[in-house]
Parts: structure tokens; C-alpha cells; sequence
């Protein structure tokens, strides 16, 4: 059995002129969480949709355990939906106000035709709501009933209804409290502990990635510009991208945070439809130098579990 659950190969999205996701090659392996950071814009959630072919990927392909997805009949992408799940940003968006938590959560296995049965459905999704730390006795409530916090909790436990190996957690704490940010993702990493789950963990704030991350990858512009294990990414940075979001992380010990020099990078993010010749990130990049604007920079090693993309290492994609 291959280490790697989820590949993406050359993938790219394309909506008409807008080119969110373009040219990406990652790995996710089982069992692990693999980190994805970046700015508002920068097409991290449209990839994270396209490795479960929620939107359709225009060029590449995605396989999932070793299966090419984008191939996919529908019986088989049945069978995927089944396997995969998502947790999104917005708790409250994403439950129908019109139906009960219960019915929110039981959802899923009506679909895949689990668990057989009203009453056999009723106690599996009175499991579900135990496995999350909410009361089965309030599943006959709606979501505005609820928490943001608990509302996240019953869209979690509405993703494993299926009882999938691969989870994206598309900013799944992102709209929640400070106060609360911190049991969900504690939530997320004893679930994955006792479920055996593979995570992809979608977030702009790479403090938070940092909290459940075993590996890393930083995009920009439709690109993964690094990757690599968490510690590593974040000790010693290899994309002057990557070292701008490091520096905007808060230090815990009060005298390294007064001391802590922040990168401020210049101008906006440029448009995905129109995005720079060369590297992407030349027209923001503090390091900018001649072959930047020519030559586009490849994924290469920085380290023994490490890759970035830039040009001062010397490699090019001519």
C-alpha cells in the first residue's frame, strides 16, 4: 500500500480568464496533515475542491489511492464522495436552517445508505454527536440554536456520517471566536487520532497550520511556491514568501516579540487573471533580482524535507 492517499498532478483551474489553481503537482499522505497557507485569493480552497472534484479540474489529474479521479464515472465518484469529506469555513452556511442538527447529520447516511433504518440511523447519528462533545438529547434543534463553535461541531460530525479516510478542513475555524478556535482544532487532532483520518488543512493563518501541520505547502497565486515538514518550513524558510508569513506570526515570550521584525510585503496580490511574468511573486518579493522576471521558478530541494521555489537557489524552468 503507497504512503500517499491524494496526488495531484499538473492541476490547474481555470475559470474562464482567472486562473485560480495553476500547474500544481502535491502529494497528501496518508494518515498525516498536510498544512495549506496562503493569502485570501491565492486558490487554496479551489484546490482543495478540486481533489475532491467539487469543481472540475481543467487540465492534470487527481488520484485517490491510486485511482484517477478526474476519470471518474459516477458510480465511482459515488464511491469517492463516500471516502472524502469536507469541513467548511462557515458552520452556519453550510447546515440547511430549515432541518434539525439530527437531520443535518443524518444526511449522509441516507445517501450512502448506512446504517439501515430509522432507529439504527438515530443511534449512529446520537454517536456522532458524542464523538464531537455535543449532547444527542439536542438534535432535535436547528442551527440557530446553537454556537458558532457547536454549529462547527455538527458540521464535523455531518462530514464523518460517511466515515471518510480524507477530510479537507476548508478554514474551519476561521469564523469562530479565539476563545473556541482552539477546542475545535483540538477536536480535529483527537478525531484524527482515533479515526485514523488524513487532513487537509486549509488556512490563511499559518499559526493555526502550525497547531496540526505534519507537512507544510505555502501557495501563491495558483502555485505551491514551498513544501516541506512544518518544523522545518518554519525554522528556515526557503521562499522569501514564505518567510514574510513566518515573520507575520506572534512570538509567545513578550521580549522575542518586541523584538520580532515583521516583512511587509509591497503592493497587492496581482490578479489571477493577469498574473506576473517570470516568478509571481516578483512584483511583492524584497529579494527580487534579474532572472526573477524571465524565468519561472521550480520546486526544488531546500532541505531533506524541504522544496521551495525561487531562483535564489539557481534552478529554472526555461
Amino acid at each position: 500500500m503507497s504512503d500517499v492517499l491524494v496526488r495531484a498532478s499538473g492541476l490547474r483551474v481555470h475559470f474562464g480568464d482567472v486562473r485560480a489553481v495553476d500547474g500544481v503537482d502535491l502529494e497528501v499522505r496518508r494518515g498525516e496533515t498536510l498544512g495549506l497557507v496562503g493569502e485570501s485569493g491565492c486558490g487554496k480552497s479551489t484546490l482543495g475542491n478540486a481533489l475532491l472534484r467539487l469543481v472540475e479540474p481543467t487540465v492534470g489529474t487527481v488520484e485517490y489511492d491510486g485511482a484517477d479521479v478526474t476519470a471518474a464515472g459516477r458510480r465511482e465518484l459515488r464511491a469517492l464522495r463516500r471516502r472524502t469529506a469536507m469541513i467548511f469555513q462557515d458552520p452556519y452556511a453550510s447546515l440547511d436552517p430549515r432541518r434539525t442538527v439530527a437531520e443535518s447529520i443524518g444526511e449522509p447516511l441516507a445517501i450512502h445508505r448506512l446504517h439501515r433504518g430509522r432507529d439504527a440511523r438515530r443511534a449512529r447519528v446520537g454517536e456522532l454527536m458524542e464523538l464531537v462533545g455535543l449532547d444527542p438529547r439536542n438534535g432535535n434543534r436547528y442551527p440557530h440554536e446553537f454556537s458558532g463553535g457547536q454549529r462547527q461541531r455538527v458540521g464535523i460530525a455531518r462530514a464523518l456520517a460517511g466515515e471518510p479516510d480524507f477530510v479537507v478542513c476548508d478554514e474551519p475555524i476561521a469564523s469562530l471566536d479565539v476563545s473556541v478556535q482552539a477546542q475545535v482544532v483540538n477536536l480535529l487532532v483527537r478525531l484524527q487520532r482515533e479515526l485514523g483520518l488524513t487532513y487537509l488543512f486549509v488556512s490563511h493563518d499559518l499559526a493555526a497550520v502550525r497547531q496540526v501541520a505534519d507537512r507544510v505547502a505555502v501557495m501563491y497565486l495558483g502555485r505551491v511556491v514551498e513544501i516541506g515538514d512544518g518544523a522545518a518550513v518554519a525554522a528556515a524558510p526557503g521562499h522569501p514568501y514564505t518567510e514574510a508569513l513566518v515573520s507575520a506570526v506572534p512570538v509567545p515570550v513578550p521580549a522575542r516579540e518586541r523584538d520580532r521584525q515583521r516583512i511587509v510585503l509591497r503592493g497587492d496580490v496581482p490578479s489571477p487573471a493577469a498574473p506576473p511574468s517570470g516568478c509571481r511573486f516578483r512584483t511583492r518579493c524584497p529579494k527580487v533580482f534579474e532572472p526573477c522576471a524571465d524565468h519561472d521558478p521550480v520546486l526544488q530541494p531546500t532541505g531533506p524535507e524541504q522544496q521551495a521555489a525561487c531562483h535564489l537557489h539557481g534552478v529554472t524552468d526555461h
